[in-house]
């Protein structure tokens, strides 16, 4: 389903609090989500990623704030709304009794419109499971076909809160490529994830949030240029030339990192003109090199860089955290 041309923004919401006895999980949060575009909501644990989502699907009241989605509140036009969008939730609970096919089939019915059940199916790679009973499958398999329910309706805007959590990297590629190609196709997204190099590869916008407060925005390009300039990495021949090459390189940047029991080195420096005449310098020196290239910053050196640890830090289980909303 292709959204409305003259709906310029599919999700907006202003001034976003919501508490939890003392716990302040989302604190007066402002996001918007253009139209058929994918936008990521990425923030460690904790920082009221899930919360946010689940007031802007409607499952939850904020304590204060304004939700508006395809230009409509939950107010007004819940019932309508619920028959516009689709929700795949953190943890999604489904009868295990039914099989694949009926569960699908039972998600369709909610709805006036929308896509074949067995085209849903074959797109999650669900189709070899159709007879299956829901108890019988996989963790990762009932994942996708949690993504399947959200998706039979044919939303407009899709909510996927972890979309792949729990599966192997085959099959989340194999999720992307649906998701991609759904985004293409003009249907809005937005998702939670823990995977950065997941959020890279879909997102067109990105916010980060912490502590329920947007603390970064802007595409995956330009969040990455927060975390600094590229690097230029050399690999040498020998491991006997680390203590001159890195006097070479010095004068490009004030820090050289030698990888300990590698021939690797790396300097941040402006790009391809240093790489150049970095390789230029090599090569009158004499020093033989197996590699060089440009490194550029990735999302997790945003993350370290925004947030203070890295993503697989913030990702892990942390029992002084359990309860807390997300």
């Amino acid at each position: 389903m292709t959204l409305d041309p003259s709906i310029h923004t599919a999700v907006r919401c202003r001034g976003l609090v919501k508490r939890y006895s003392d716990v302040v999980a989302v604190n007066g949060l402002d996001l918007e989500v253009l139209s058929g575009e994918c936008f990521g909501l990425l923030g460690p644990n904790g920082a009221g990623k899930t919360t946010t989502i689940e007031i802007l699907e409607g499952l939850t009241e904020p304590d204060a704030g304004e939700v508006e989605i395809l230009g409509s509140t939950w107010t007004r036009n819940g019932k309508e709304l619920r028959e516009r969008l689709g929700i795949s939730l953190q943890e999604t609970q489904l009868t295990e009794k039914l099989t694949v096919e009926e569960t699908v089939r039972l998600f369709r019915s909610f709805y006036k419109n929308g896509r074949d059940p067995e085209d849903v199916l074959t797109r999650l790679s669900l189709e070899e499971k159709r007879d299956a009973r829901v108890g019988k499958l996989s963790g990762g398999q009932k994942q996708r076909l949690a993504v399947a329910c959200a998706l039979v309706g044919d939303p407009e805007v899709l909510f996927l809160d972890e979309p792949t959590t729990g599966l192997d990297p085959q099959s989340r590629a194999g999720v992307w490529g649906v998701l991609r190609e759904l985004v293409d196709e003009g249907t809005t997204l937005v998702l939670t994830t823990q995977y950065l190099e997941e959020a890279d590869h879909l997102a067109d916008e990105i916010v980060v949030v912490d502590k329920g407060k947007v603390i970064a925005a802007g595409t995956p390009t330009q969040l990455k240029d927060q975390a600094g300039r590229a690097s230029v990495v050399v690999t040498l021949t020998n491991a006997a030339d680390l203590g001159t090459a890195a006097d070479l390189m010095r004068p490009f940047s004030p820090e050289v990192h030698v990888e300990p029991g590698s021939r690797r080195l790396t300097a941040q420096a402006g790009g391809l003109g240093d790489m150049t005449r970095i390789a230029a310098v090599f090569e009158r020196s004499g020093i033989e090199l197996d590699d060089l290239g440009l490194a550029r910053p990735s999302l997790d050196d945003v993350f370290l860089h925004l947030t203070g640890h890295r993503a697989e830090t913030a990702a892990s289980a942390d029992p002084t955290t359990e309860g807390v909303p997300q």
